[in-house]
């Protein structure tokens, strides 16, 4: 049995991640408690507005609406990560026309638990995609 082993070159590795930090835009009620449910490390902040989004910061939109991702999506870098937080009982249409608009993901209300959960998996995703344009040398 042959074994290969490959070595990552440290020029094209990514940088390590910092700690993960999550800015909310919007109704920050429905928030308030989130920072109790987030891994140790994590941090939430209280954004003033799309200028204020930092690069590798985790978006939630909090009471998002279809306009107010197309607007995030068309201002912040493709490579953010937008979350959009919408009511429990809001309308199939909603959670469709959100995901249509550029989110990311689409979490209806709930407990912050849940919401936290979502942004621990697209962190992940955002982390894997830092990956894929590695130059790997042998």
């Amino acid at each position: 049995m042959t074994t290969m082993l490959t070595q990552l070159n440290p020029d094209s590795a990514p940088a390590p991640a910092p700690h993960p930090v999550v800015a909310v835009l919007g109704q920050r009620s429905r928030v308030a408690s989130l920072p109790q449910h987030l891994p140790a490390g994590w941090t939430m902040r209280l954004a003033t507005g799309l200028d204020d989004i930092r690069p590798e910061e985790l978006v939630v939109l909090s009471g998002a609406t279809v306009h107010g991702v197309q607007v995030a999506r068309a201002v912040l870098p493709a490579e953010s990560r937008l979350v959009a937080l919408i009511d429990d009982w809001a309308a199939v249409e909603l959670v469709s026309g959100v995901l249509t608009a550029g989110a990311d993901v689409c979490v209806r209300g709930g407990h912050p638990a849940i919401l936290a959960g979502h942004l621990v998996a697209v962190r992940r995703r955002q982390l894997s995609e830092r990956w894929d344009n590695l130059e790997v040398t042998l």
